[in-house]
Parts: C-alpha cells; structure tokens; sequence
C-alpha cells in the first residue's frame, strides 16, 4: 500500500519552517516535488529541515564549544557558501533576522553574523542534503 501523500494545509509548521528557509522558487519547487511521484522523498526532507531548524541553537548557545559547534545547515550560490551554527533568538520577536556561522565568499572562510533574508533575497539555496559538521571540519 503506498503511503499517502501530504497536502500543504496537513504539514502547516514544517512549510513555514521551510519557507522561512528557503526562496521562494525552491520552496514552491519543494512543494510541488512533495506532491508527486517522489513525494515520500521530499516530504521526509521538509521534516528533517523542520527539526533541525528546531533544534538548533540560539545565539550564543553553542559559544563554548568553539570549533566543536555543529554547522546544521548549509547555503550556497555561485561559488558562495554559508553554514549556519545558530539561529537568532529573536529577543525583539522581528522575526529570525540573522545567524551565526561560517561564510566562504571565494576568498577563505570566515565567522560571523549572517542575515538568512538577505541570503534568501540574493538567491541563495538552502542544501536539502546537507550533513551537519563540526566547525573545526569547515574551518580546516
């Protein structure tokens, strides 16, 4: 028996999850893909993205672990990448503004501050099969 396919209204947090997470294109294209023949697929995506957003730390929670922090999600565009180690704990409730992690902009890599919107805005794409690391594995 195949399973059922979910719609959108039975999965509300998981899609607002991923689309706080991704442009717009992707995720209409993850949503689309979720509701055809490889739906099973993309629909096991958007959960593990779900709960990593989740569980990730806030601001200034993984601090002490210095280089054993995990990077839990991964960005990219052109020869560009961002790997994301906090999200915002939003004291002002503006929404998730920015996260702490690494960037690469092509000239090595770097901590600090990213704005996911503005990644988002800029056409950067969340990696669906990213697997977390160690920052001391990014950092070299």
């Amino acid at each position: 028996m195949k399973r059922k396919r979910y719609t959108q209204p039975e999965k509300p947090h998981e899609l607002d999850t991923l689309k706080l997470l991704t442009t717009p294109e992707q995720y209409e294209v993850i949503t689309d893909a979720m509701m055809g023949e490889e739906g099973d697929h993309f629909i096991e995506i958007i959960d593990r993205i779900h709960a990593t957003w989740q569980a990730m730390p806030k601001t200034y929670e993984s601090t002490a672990q210095g280089r054993a922090a995990v990077a839990h999600l991964h960005y990219f565009i052109g020869g560009c990448d961002w790997w994301i180690v906090e999200k915002d704990a939003d004291p002002d409730h503006a929404g998730q503004v920015q996260a702490f992690g690494i960037a690469d902009l092509g000239m090595g890599r770097e901590l600090g501050y990213i704005s996911i919107p503005e990644l988002l805005e800029n056409g950067a794409e969340l990696d669906l099969y990213f697997t977390p690391k160690r920052m001391g594995e990014l950092l070299g």
